[in-house]
């Protein structure tokens, strides 16, 4: 005589709804969460220097080299890599105050040239405070 039945018997289910919720959510918080770098795309190896860093008395001007002699001002890419067109464009940018400070940001890799070239623009159109972007040297082990 069987007394107990094994209609009730199930194999065991695990509701996976709850744990899919959980990790939506830690998604979304660190996709909200993420800061990303003003010009992440762009990799540049600064020059080297051991000056200290003075304090930044206002929100300069920012022109950049990177290794290939494209130039960028501000968040903007020059087109031609000309005198011409690069004083248009620092003049868009800049207006016609010229007491602003400038930051020259050029890769290591840059050929001489193009930094150059990027003074001169600026010289000319009578920018006299600028500052050259450097990397602190690294210690080297003695």
């Amino acid at each position: 005589m069987k007394l107990s039945s094994r209609a009730n018997d199930s194999e065991p289910e695990i509701n996976l709804t709850s744990l899919i919720d959980v990790i939506f959510v830690l998604i979304i918080f660190f996709v909200a969460t993420t800061t990303f770098n003003q010009r992440s795309t762009m990799k540049l190896q600064l020059p080297t220097a051991q000056a200290i860093a003075q304090a930044d008395p206002g929100e300069p001007l920012t022109v950049l080299v990177d290794a290939q002699g494209r130039y960028f001002i501000g968040e903007n890419e020059v087109l031609k890599s000309d005198v011409g067109s690069l004083k248009e464009a620092i003049v868009a940018v800049a207006g016609q105050d010229r007491s602003m400070p400038v930051v020259l940001r050029a890769d290591a890799r840059t050929p001489h040239q193009f930094v150059i070239t990027a003074m001169d623009a600026l010289g000319q159109l009578g920018f006299v405070k600028l500052s050259i972007a450097t990397t602190p040297e690294k210690n080297k082990a003695k």
